[in-house]
């Protein structure tokens, strides 16, 4: 039996995901074909098979590893000396430049609510990220610096949902916006809505 070299394989995983990344923006979901991501990575769909069984697990995939970041980047905010400035951060200065995932996740989103799989996947990691923000939000409070009476569980699902994806939205339907007078405002709204009296 050939024995698996796994940095390699997690290498070439990475490509894959990457491609399909790259063919879902330009094309979406549903009119990327699996043929098109083969032709995008380098590989035939044999190949793409050993790695994953459908479109489905690849964008369980996608969404598991942004979710890997996401929990690394919210450990390191927890850890730092000012937790709540670093997440106001965060929320309102998005990386700007490389692939357009504002669209990418909006299709995700839209998938999900299609398709039972991928609606389930999309949810747990949501599940995690609110987990993790409301984390944030608890030390803000326990600091003094987040307002005391706002349930932490709902301001993480509101900031996730309202501010994080609706800046994506946002972005999608005005992509000429100046995303730097937009990120102050967004600071604004934030900071707003999190202060302590």
């Amino acid at each position: 039996m050939r024995k698996v070299d796994s940095v390699r394989y997690e290498a070439r995983r990475l490509e894959i995901l990457s491609a399909a990344e790259t063919c879902f923006v330009r094309k979406g979901f549903h009119s990327t074909a699996i043929a098109e991501i083969c032709a995008e990575a380098g590989i035939s769909a044999g190949h793409l098979y050993y790695y994953f069984a459908s479109k489905e697990e690849i964008v369980a995939a996608i969404a598991q590893d942004r979710l890997k970041v996401c929990i690394k980047m919210l450990e390191h905010i927890l850890d730092g000396p000012d937790p709540f400035a670093e997440l106001i951060r965060q929320i309102c200065r998005p990386k700007i430049g490389g692939l357009d995932t504002d669209s990418l996740l909006l299709e995700l989103l839209a998938e999900a609510g299609r398709n039972p799989a991928i609606g389930e996947s999309m949810r747990e990691q949501s599940a995690c990220i609110r987990r993790l923000f409301s984390g944030v939000l608890r030390k803000g409070q326990a600091d003094g610096k987040v307002d005391a009476a706002l349930d932490p569980d709902l301001a993480a699902s509101i900031l996730l949902s309202v501010v994080i994806d609706g800046m994506k939205a946002l972005m999608v339907r005005q992509p000429d916006l100046d995303r730097g007078k937009t990120s102050d405002m967004i600071e604004v709204l934030v900071t707003r809505f999190l202060a302590a009296p």
